[in-house]
């Protein structure tokens, strides 16, 4: 199966990597925007000599927050980025539990990689194993000082040679294309946004457990904060939603094509895709963003009313389907 569109592929990862790089700001300053118009439209006003609350809307005045907490919000939101992004290799071993694995280890396996770099031109990657006895496989990584291929102490046990060599042809691939770049990328978007929406929610239950019902000086209520709370929320999982969807399946074929063309055999990746879909490692990784990375999302291989949940909401096309298309060459 001739491997072609790779520059293509890459050139496409570049521009989303771009795009999510200006749209992630804008979301966020478009949500601090709209949670202080919202609480001017609906706690803005006054009392007046009666003790009558009377509303007034003065959007000068919510211009005026906005801009007072504008620069506070850009710098915070970069100083989060860039730690995240510096740190993300860090991150995602700790949430899978890899640690590095020596030549001497498994010699098997740093030629298999050592062969394929050499034989398409890359620099070799880092290795990383985690002692899981079901199968997954990953590809993670910014640069060439980062780039790593993580795999589980049972697909290196389950597949023969030419198997693991196709699931690493399937890796690295991710690594040519620019695949782990513009997902590291996403995952660092998700995480910040996800953890604003927890703190969110967390002050809104404490408000609701610890507060009252009264209008304070501003004419605000635990059910407008509540109801911008709401909001901020949905334009969160938008954002998310959006960020899934943004970062294509198609990369999953491209990078099953790529592998084929590797190891030079497309049945043995296909066997190995299928070897692995029947008992997916990594289960235990508890971070949605990360698990994204799997050549095999664990959840994807839920069965009745999930499994079509999962269908349509997966970052990964079906297991099914990529066999099919490998074992058509």
């Amino acid at each position: 199966m001739k491997y072609v569109g790779m520059q293509t592929q890459i050139r496409r990862n570049n521009r989303l990597s771009v795009l999510l790089l200006l749209m992630f700001p804008l979301i966020i300053l478009g949500t601090v925007y709209m949670f202080f118009f919202i609480l001017g439209m609906l706690g803005g006003g006054y009392y007046d000599s009666y003790g009558n609350w009377v509303s007034e809307f003065d959007i000068n005045e919510v211009n005026s927050e906005f801009l007072a907490i504008f620069p506070w919000v850009v710098l915070i939101v970069g100083v989060w980025f860039l730690i995240a992004y510096k740190f993300n290799t860090w991150i995602i071993r700790k949430s899978v539990g890899a640690r590095s694995l020596e030549r001497r280890e498994n010699p098997k396996l740093y030629n298999i990689v050592e062969n394929m770099c050499m034989s398409c031109g890359m620099d070799m990657p880092m290795i990383n194993i985690v002692d899981d006895p079901r199968l997954n496989a990953f590809a993670s990584g910014i640069n060439k000082k980062t780039y790593t291929v993580t795999v589980t102490t049972g697909l290196l046990n389950r597949l023969n040679d030419a198997e693991l060599a196709g699931v690493i042809g399937h890796e690295l691939t991710h690594i040519r294309n620019n695949d782990t770049r513009l997902l590291i990328t996403s995952i660092v978007f998700v995480g910040i946004v996800s953890t604003i929406v927890s703190i969110i929610f967390h002050m809104i239950w404490r408000v609701a457990a610890f507060g009252n019902n009264n209008r304070n000086k501003n004419g605000m209520s635990v059910l407008v904060i509540m109801l911008v709370g709401l909001i901020c929320g949905a334009i969160a999982y938008f954002f998310t939603a959006v960020t899934r969807f943004a970062i294509s399946r198609k990369r999953e074929y491209m990078a099953d094509a790529g592998g084929a063309e590797l190891c030079g055999d497309p049945l043995a990746l296909a066997n190995a895709l299928r070897t692995i879909s029947a008992a997916p490692g990594l289960k235990d990784c508890g971070r949605e963003e990360v698990a994204q990375l799997f050549i095999i999302h664990p959840k994807d291989m839920t069965s009745g009313i999930m499994s079509l949940f999962n269908s349509i909401f997966s970052t990964h096309p079906d297991t099914a389907k990529r066999i099919e298309i490998l074992e058509q060459f």
